[in-house]
């Protein structure tokens, strides 16, 4: 018997009993609720493995159960059942956090795909959460991982630094170090944690944009002002703001800024009222901001403001044996993700490993992982399975026997998205043959399909 548990929520009686007898013959233990109370009651003292729920029940709707789910931030999984004609309710349902929906009258041969798929994801989850918990009782902290001194040390600050839910902190570090991981560890250790933490990428807008996103705006503030908008910082208010990539925050709204760390207000955007809010702000930046200052692209105020306390995250090259503790951790998590069954890293890929110079740090350690445990099978992960530097440019399809140097590098993300559109190309997007001619399942492959945006193409 499969042993998982299936929770059954519908009012109508001799529903709840065909379904019952069709899962336990699937080998499932089975529990049925007919009403919004029952459903919640069951989630929260049996913790099945996978709800199939009604949208209508006597006392309420199954968007009112995922709403109280989501409030009580439980993960079980939901299968949401919806009349035909209701495909606002699975939208809605869906954002809510239901895995997938199926209409009425429901045939049972798709919902037990739909079943089985659902519990294949949650399957897969668990795993990779469990180890992930494992991995951080031995090595981590708040999600990251490492017990190299100089990680150490970096722990050691958060922790200091958390204790005070008013300090400001400025996360130093290259790019792909982990600056919003430290971010979110501070917030979490903090008294501030529950309350909202909202976070900004100074570089993701135009100054117009960021000015109304970080403070609001008025109705008629400017043409589509068409209503009055909260910006974070009021959002935020009792809570944590996070503004990534600071440095490139332009002048104006560095003064703007100041203000708001000086006096805690600020204004909506075409507003005339101050506006007093209690927010922590964490700021992380790439780039050196004492040359900016020197260039007078910084300013000098804002800069001390902001490092009251300074996290500098190492660049992956400088932390010793935490390449190798990484590489496993992501080799873990894509074998779980691919269906693979590597063990580890052969002694000359660790060598490797531990000389390369790791430009792109953990961001680009956990590419060339998932690159490696994708594309190959086998026991261990050789140094061919993997390509790191600065690599060449892949030619077109139409170029692949002609040239074997476009002379320009590329990022894992653009030559993997090359490699698949060469080998759909040449197999006229026959998904079965390109996976055979990639060495890779067909949901691999689907799923590389998916993520560069190709299952469209025909």
């Amino acid at each position: 018997m499969r042993g998982e548990s299936i929770l059954i929520a519908d009012d109508e009686k001799l529903i709840r009993w065909s379904l019952k007898q069709e899962l336990i013959r699937e080998g499932f233990d089975v529990l049925e609720a007919e009403t919004v109370e029952q459903t919640l009651a069951f989630v929260r003292e049996k913790e099945p493995d996978l709800i199939i729920l009604d949208q209508r029940l006597p006392d309420g709707t199954g968007i009112d159960v995922l709403q109280e789910m989501r409030k009580e931030k439980n993960e079980v999984s939901v299968i949401m059942v919806t009349a035909v004609d209701r495909s606002d309710v699975a939208v809605q349902a869906m954002k809510l956090g239901a895995s997938d929906y199926v209409t009425k009258p429901v045939n049972i041969e798709e919902l037990k795909v739909v079943i089985n798929k659902t519990l294949e994801s949650t399957r897969l989850k668990r795993q990779v959460a469990h180890y992930l918990r494992e991995q951080e009782k031995q090595y981590g902290f708040c999600g990251m991982i490492g017990s190299s001194p100089v990680m150490q040390k970096v722990f050691e600050q958060i922790q200091k630094v958390a204790k005070s839910s008013t300090t400001t902190v400025l996360i130093t570090g290259e790019s792909g170090t982990g600056k919003e991981l430290v971010a979110r560890a501070i917030y979490f250790l903090s008294d501030r944690e529950g309350k909202p933490l909202m976070t900004v990428n100074c570089t993701a807008l135009t100054e117009t944009l960021i000015e109304s996103e970080l403070f609001g705006h008025e109705k008629g503030a400017f043409t589509d002002a068409k209503a009055q908008k909260k910006g974070i910082f009021e959002l935020a208010d009792g809570g944590t703001v996070f503004l990534d990539e600071i440095g490139d925050m332009t002048p104006a709204l560095q003064a703007k800024l100041l203000r708001v760390l000086e006096q805690k207000t600020f204004r909506r955007v075409g507003g005339n009222s101050d506006i007093t809010v209690d927010v922590r702000i964490i700021a992380a930046t790439n780039q050196p901001l004492e040359a900016k200052i020197a260039e007078g692209k910084f300013r000098t105020d804002l800069y001390y403001r902001l490092n009251v306390a300074n996290i500098h995250l190492p660049p992956l090259m400088e932390r010793g044996d935490d390449v190798l503790l990484l590489a496993n951790f992501f080799l873990q998590e894509f074998n779980t993700m691919f269906h693979k069954h590597f063990k580890g890293l052969s002694d000359e890929t660790r060598d490797l490993f531990l000389q390369y110079h790791w430009p792109g740090n953990v961001r680009e350690l956990r590419n060339v992982m998932e690159r490696a445990v994708l594309l190959d099978d086998g026991d261990l992960i050789f140094a061919h399975h993997v390509k790191l530097g600065h690599l060449r440019n892949l030619p077109k399809a139409e170029e692949a026997d002609k040239s074997e140097d476009a002379g320009v590098a590329l990022s894992l993300y653009e030559i993997e998205k090359q490699t698949l559109i060469r080998a759909l190309e040449k197999t006229n997007y026959n998904q079965s043959q390109a996976a055979r001619l990639l060495k890779v399942g067909r949901d691999t492959l689907r799923y590389r399909m998916k993520k560069y945006g190709l299952l469209k193409k025909k």
